[in-house]
This record gives C-alpha cells, structure tokens and sequence, in this order.
C-alpha cells in the first residue's frame, strides 16, 4: 500500500517534526519521506480535516466476548471498533468463557488477530480459571504470546500467593497485573462510599478497599522484586502510595480508567447502571488528584478499560447490573475536555514500553504505525457512534472534543467512514 498523508501535524515528543505539518509518504508500511510538500503522483492521497498523526496508540485493558460471549462482542468486531477509535495495539484480558489461562487459549487469540490491522496482546490469567487459589499456566502461556498475567477486576486475596507469583516470573521477565480493592472491605458495596452513596442509599466501597490492597502488593513487590502493573486506579492516595514507591526504585506502573478521569458519583441521581463501574466513580477531589497524578507521570497508562456488556447483565436493577462501560468510541474525546493534546498522546501510546515492546516513532526509514485524529471540534456522543456490539457506554449524552479518524497499522488503512 503506497500512501501520502497530507498536511498531517505530527504529534510524537521523539520526533524531529512534533508539532510540524507535514507530508508523510509511506511504501509498503515504511515511512520513505517526510517533507513539507511531497509529490503525489502514483499514490493514493489521505486528506482529512485537521488531520493530526501519532504513533499508534496502545490500549493496557480491554474486554471482548468470544469465545463464549459473542453476543457481548466478537474479536473481529471489536478490533474494527479499536482501529476506528485510534487504537493499534490492544491488551485483551481473560475474561472469556473459558479464561485464558492456557497455552492454548492464548494460542487461539493470537491466531483470530493474526491478519487484523489492530494488533491484539493477549493477558494470560495469573490463576487459574481466574479463581484465586493456584497459579495457572504461566510460563507457557508467554510462550505461546501472553504479554502479562493477571485476573481481571478480581484481587488476589492470598498474599503468598502473589508473592510467589511475582518471584516466578522473573524467570522469564513477565509482568504481573494485581486488580487492587480489598472484598472483605468492599463487602457488598457497590458505588463509591461518601455523600452520594449515602444519599442514594446504595452500598458503599471505602477508597480504603484499594489503597490497603495496593499497599500490600507494593511491600510484597519490595520484597521479591519483579516487576508489578497496578491498572485502574481511582483514589488519591493511590497514587500517593504509588509515587513512594517509585520514589523507592522500585519497578512498578499503573493505569487510570478515562471514565474515573472524566466521572463523578455525582451521576449516580439517577441509578443507571452505565455508571456502574469498577472500580467505582469517586468524588471530585479523587478525580483531580488522578488528573494530577497524570499530569506529574506517577500514572503511566490511560485505559479505556473497554468492557461490553449484553443488555440482559446490563440494564438491571444498580445492585444487580454487572460491572463495565464501553471505552473506546468516546476515549480520545473525552480525554480532549481535560489535558493537553501531548499528554494524551504520550498516555495513549505508553502502554507498549510497559509491555516489552519497543517505543516507535515518526521519521524516516521506521515502520509505519499511526494513529490518525482531529483534536478539534465539539460534539456530543450518543447512541449512533457506538460501533460496539454492546451498547453499556457511560459517556452518552456528554459533549466531547475532537475525534479519532482510524489508524495505519500492518500496511493496513482502517478510517472511520460514519464521521
């Protein structure tokens, strides 16, 4: 595929034209030339409006349905949806029937997402059947692909446990993911416990539930070494203890949901259960120490934490409904009404170097993985630009800014034509 980019602004700290507008010739998914104004004869011309260009962002959690769940989402479908939202890469967590916690189960994902242009990673489940009481297949599974291995949104209650897995892997350098929120203290809690919860009469999970779980790993990290990813973080003294312990060296990352970025338990009033999210909605104050958390680099990674949910496990009754909000449509949008454009670019694309893959960048000669998007524009999200199976998104009705146009990725062009 031989292709020119034209105009584009190039938005990567590493490259020698951040912040430039430029052409961007591309042959067979290698950048051949970056000018002011190249020549376009013989190649098919992409023109878009305010046309802007990174390198390809990377998605650290997300949630399909197949196998056992495809009518929540397929692999294909749901990687389509990431390559129109800008997303590249994405790391897919083991929450399908049956978990991926085999070799065989990752080998299976790697090979549904072989020829797609949206590169899948598969997490591998720390325990088995994500259950909590064994370590599951954990050196086979990287071999057969997994980039890391935790159970998702479950925390690991057995200490040893967790200290024996972080000291396994080292083996073989892997990375262990540990969901952080203690379910003792969680109880039966289901929304953030302050005000509203009480208000609404809803049952409410402590920020202590997190911060004690996190704490815990951290020690244990200290102790074994290795190498830990907290995702999903939500309270201020998360990050707190999170920035001590780089502070202290040693090698841990985390992530933040865009919804707990952007969202309130002030939504709550009315008991939709699209906001019903885990970890939950926390209050402004939670919310302004994670943006400063971002803005000071102790949060390494946004997450969409992408997660479809059929309507039967969704549109139930707030304690009944499932957990989980669609992430990708909305992401770059909302990420728009709240940081800098090269924030978001740099949390998008961070995830990979977590991962064990190499950081990319925009200059001659390098392969060529984009992320195409207009950073201006108001617009409100609704129903019509879901392109999900599922239709559990939390940002409904909210204004947002800017748009992700598709990707360049694999030699392959994905645009979003419905804009």
């Amino acid at each position: 595929m031989n292709l020119i980019f034209k105009n584009a602004v190039i938005v990567d700290k590493n490259s020698p034209y951040n912040m430039q507008a430029k052409d961007i010739q591309v042959e067979n998914g290698i950048i051949k030339k970056i000018d002011t104004v190249i020549n376009d004869v013989g190649y098919e011309v992409i023109s878009l409006n305010n046309l802007h260009i990174s390198t390809g962002w990377f998605d650290s959690s997300v949630n399909f349905g197949e196998p056992g769940y495809e009518d929540r989402e397929t692999i294909a479908n749901g990687l389509d949806v990431a390559a129109k939202s800008g997303f590249t890469d994405v790391a897919l967590q083991p929450t399908a029937n049956p978990v991926a916690d085999k070799q065989a189960d990752i080998a299976f994902l790697v090979n549904k997402a072989q020829h797609t242009a949206t590169a899948l990673h598969p997490i591998g489940a720390l325990t088995k059947e994500s259950a909590g009481k064994d370590l599951a297949e954990l050196y086979d599974m990287k071999n057969a692909g997994a980039i890391a291995f935790g159970d998702y949104n479950k925390p690991l209650a057995d200490a040893n446990l967790m200290k024996i897995a972080l000291q396994y892997v080292q083996d073989f350098d892997g990375l262990v993911i540990a969901f952080s929120q203690d379910e003792k203290i969680k109880g039966k809690g289901v929304v953030h416990e302050g005000i509203v919860s009480t208000r609404l009469g809803l049952k409410g999970i402590p920020a202590l539930a997190e911060e004690l779980q996190i704490a815990r790993n951290l020690y244990l990290l200290e102790y074994t070494g290795g190498k830990l990813h907290i995702p999903t973080i939500s309270t201020a003294r998360s990050v707190q203890l999170i920035k001590e312990a780089k502070q202290k060296g040693l090698t841990v990352t985390c992530s933040v949901a865009v919804h707990n970025l952007l969202l309130t338990d002030d939504v709550l009033e009315e008991f939709d259960s699209r906001y019903k999210v885990a970890p939950p909605l926390r209050t402004k104050a939670e919310r302004k120490a994670l943006v400063d958390g971002v803005l000071d680099g102790t949060i390494d990674i946004i997450t969409t934490d992408h997660y479809p949910v059929d309507i039967e496990n969704k549109k139930l009754e707030f304690d009944l409904a499932k957990d989980g909000t669609l992430g990708f449509e909305s992401a770059f949008g909302a990420l728009m009404k709240m940081l800098p454009l090269e924030v978001i670019v740099d949390k998008l694309t961070a995830a990979g170097p977590v991962f064990g893959f190499a950081g990319n960048t925009i200059t001659e000669g390098v392969n060529a993985s984009f992320t195409l998007f207009n950073p201006g524009g108001n617009w409100t999200f609704s129903r019509r630009d879901i392109l999900s199976k599922s239709k559990n998104s939390a940002f409904l009705g909210q204004e947002l800014t800017g748009r992700a146009y598709g990707i360049y990725n694999r030699d392959k062009l994905i645009l979003n034509t419905a804009k």
